[in-house]
């Protein structure tokens, strides 16, 4: 047995680059054909904000597409590995390179290079470029893809009590006493939580005391009337620091900043089990494109003339999909406190990388 990890240069060049090309071109067909589709859902709502137009459908494209590319990368590796794998059964290049002297990892093992390189600019990609669209194109929906509050930093879904009063906003842009809130709603309830009054206003700024509705509407609940009282100071107990620690989005922020926002809700006594989850998984997730050529293995052995390569490549996909769906499982028993942070993000990865190895072991080695 060759104690090479690798076979030879030219076929390492060879299977890497075959893999490659096969890995963005399964990606560009699957973003695309999603993109369409996703399009076509939400074109109605994009053109139906006034003042947008055939632009706004491709700032929505913009935006929309690195997350599909996020999401569907490990998919579009796992899809090459099988085709690439089950081409060169069928054309008998494996059985060239095993009758050569190669061992099954070392056919595997420029594939899995690949993939760990895809893994890496997936890594970057996530955090440079799709956090930045997914804080931009949640803050965009809120909006109902109209004008988006001017900003650094845009929260959604705002959600805060003060004693027997709460108060909601769509959006929050700004940091500090800059905060501006959008879309908000001031609800008044009595000692027995009943809902008293509803104030409306479409933003509202930090004065230093509290939140100033600017041009509030009031409903009051027991004589259902509406009136229009002049600006009007709430909230006075929630600062803007509150809001900022009270609407963290881990899919828009990257590595770094969700660290800093994990560190300050601790700081707050704040429950941050699912936002650790979700910082393992920032690491986790991308990198399980490098496992899926080995989950995808098995449609590369067997002699493709006995009728069972296409059974192979089922099993094969089968992997794959099982992998994705027990990690999702996984976070979400995470998020509900169920498994540690860092087992709900990589006790999937380490289970189905054991599972893969046993199963090319038992087929092949």
């Amino acid at each position: 047995m060759r104690l090479d990890f690798f076979p030879s240069k030219r076929l390492t060049i060879y299977l890497a680059k075959t893999f490659i090309v096969r890995i963005f071109a399964v990606l560009a067909m699957l973003v695309l054909v999603l993109q369409i589709l996703d399009l076509l859902g939400t074109s109605g709502d994009i053109l139906a904000a006034e003042g947008n137009g055939e632009g706004a459908l491709w700032t929505y494209v913009s935006l929309r597409a690195p997350q599909l590319v996020a999401r569907f990368l490990p998919y579009s590796v796992l899809l090459a590995t099988i085709l690439t794998l089950a081409t060169l059964n069928q054309n008998s290049e494996v059985i060239a390179m095993k009758a050569a002297g190669l061992s099954a990892h070392q056919i595997l093992a420029p594939l899995v290079l690949t993939a760990a390189f895809v893994s890496v600019l997936s890594f970057g990609f996530n955090e440079r470029i799709v956090t930045r669209a997914t804080a931009t194109l949640s803050a965009w929906e809120k909006a109902d893809y109209g004008p988006v509050p001017p900003g650094s930093d845009i929260r959604t879904d705002i959600y805060m009590a003060e004693g027997d009063a709460i108060l909601a906003a769509r959006t929050a842009a700004g940091n500090g006493d800059a905060m501006t809130l959008g879309g908000v709603t001031w609800y008044r309830r009595d000692p027995n939580l009943m809902l008293t009054e509803q104030w409306r206003a479409k933003s509202a700024t930090w004065t230093g005391d509290g939140w100033l509705l600017k041009d509030p509407t009031r409903f009051a609940v027991d004589i259902a009337t509406v009136d229009y009282p002049p600006d009007t100071v709430v909230g006075q107990g929630i600062t803007p620091r509150e809001i900022a620690i009270s609407s963290v989005n881990a899919d828009a922020q990257d590595i770094f900043k969700l660290r800093q926002s994990i560190k300050d809700l601790e700081a707050a006594g704040r429950r941050t089990e699912e936002l650790k989850g979700r910082w393992w998984h920032k690491i986790s997730g991308p990198l399980s494109a490098a496992l899926m050529p080995l989950l995808g293995a098995v449609a590369a052995f067997g002699l493709a003339r006995s009728g069972q390569l296409f059974v192979r490549a089922v099993i094969g996909m089968a992997l794959g999909f099982a992998y994705f769906v027990v990690d999702n499982a996984a976070l979400a028993i995470g998020n509900f406190g169920g498994y540690p942070p860092f087992l709900a993000a990589w006790a999937p990865f380490l289970l189905f990388a054991l599972i893969g190895e046993f199963v090319l072991l038992r087929t092949e080695e």
